[in-house]
């Protein structure tokens, strides 16, 4: 099925939060986006997925709606967010550096230029830092005009990665100084994001480590468009991987698998390795030192699901999504 949409120029934003071991507070927060501050329902944007990790302490919402509504939506769980997550005491074995710890935008369908979504994503976090006194964020991607510095440059360039920060040092590029409070939240645009994470069944970090080198991006013999990490979860280690969409087609790499999945936004062509690849190529590392793979998790969507699912939820009028959703896979 083509991946474009019919007249709605929709956005996604998987929002990342540093909460997760109150799910029901979680659910409130993403409800933020459906509902205006008078408590009436908000017309045309839905909330297709809310994925939970205890250990990480960390939850990711997917919003969608119109670039022309996606901001107001967005904002409103950011500002919930930020009322009843306090970093001061939050832990939790994922990195993270605010409250609100990310906010990328994903144009989908054909209508909605990564430009746009930059220039939505600059307005969005002045408007966070605006509404909520004390916040500050960084930018990235299309978000950060004309540099276009990916996540994972600015994020490294930040110290997110390390897991004490003197937070007192950070230059945000939007707000005043981080406070501990809330911390820092990156707010950027780029072409669509997804998070396949594969479970080995080890408590061998180290181990972990060498398998994430293997297949990042920036080794020789990686797998394009892959940024990962490794973390200790639930007993095992999970290769947490974020797989960015790439421009060229590289299927020529995928060694005999499915061809990589693509997408179209106004005109450039994306593609994105698939899970399949991703986890076969762990699977392969790890068993080399005796250690099988327990499980893949892709957290939301492809691309051209969440475009699927976001045009049944608007069309239906369903902003609770991710209720939908659970009940068939109940």
């Amino acid at each position: 099925m083509s991946c474009s949409s019919i007249g709605r120029r929709l956005v996604a934003c998987l929002l990342n939060i540093s909460e997760a071991r109150r799910p029901d507070l979680v659910e409130t927060v993403a409800r933020s986006a459906i509902t205006d501050t008078q408590g009436r329902t908000r017309e045309g944007v839905t909330v297709l997925n809310i994925f939970n990790d205890f250990d990480y302490n960390r939850s990711v919402i997917t919003i969608v709606a119109s670039i022309d509504l996606i901001r107001e939506a967005v904002l409103s769980v950011c500002e919930h967010a930020c009322s009843v997550i306090d970093m001061n005491a939050h832990e939790g074995v994922h990195p993270c550096m605010g409250a609100v710890d990310l906010v990328p935008l994903y144009p989908l369908g054909k209508e909605v230029g990564l430009e746009d979504c930059g220039q939505e994503a600059k307005a969005l976090a002045i408007a966070l830092t605006e509404r909520v006194v004390g916040t500050s964020a960084f930018l990235f991607g299309w978000g950060d005009s004309p540099q276009h510095r990916g996540l994972a440059q600015r994020r490294k360039e930040l110290g997110w990665f390390r897991k004490v920060q003197d937070i007192s040092t950070i230059q945000p590029d939007v707000g005043q100084q981080p406070t501990r409070r809330y911390g820092i939240t990156g707010v950027g645009a780029s072409p669509y994001v997804m998070n396949c994470n594969v479970t080995i069944d080890t408590q061998d970090l180290s181990l972990g480590r060498f398998v994430a080198s293997a297949i990042r991006e920036s080794n020789p013999n990686g797998i394009p468009g892959v940024q990962v990490v490794a973390l200790p979860h639930e007993g095992a280690v999970e290769i947490a991987c974020n797989v960015e969409s790439v421009k060229d087609s590289v299927t020529s790499l995928s060694c005999g698998q499915e061809p990589w999945p693509g997408f179209t936004i106004k005109g450039q062509h994306f593609y994105h390795a698939p899970a399949s690849l991703i986890t076969a190529r762990v699977a392969e590392l790890a068993a080399y030192y005796g250690v099988a793979v327990k499980g893949t998790a892709l957290v939301g969507f492809t691309p051209c699901e969440c475009w699927s699912l976001a045009e049944d939820a608007l069309s239906k009028g369903i902003g609770e999504y991710w209720k939908e959703l659970h009940r068939v896979h109940m």
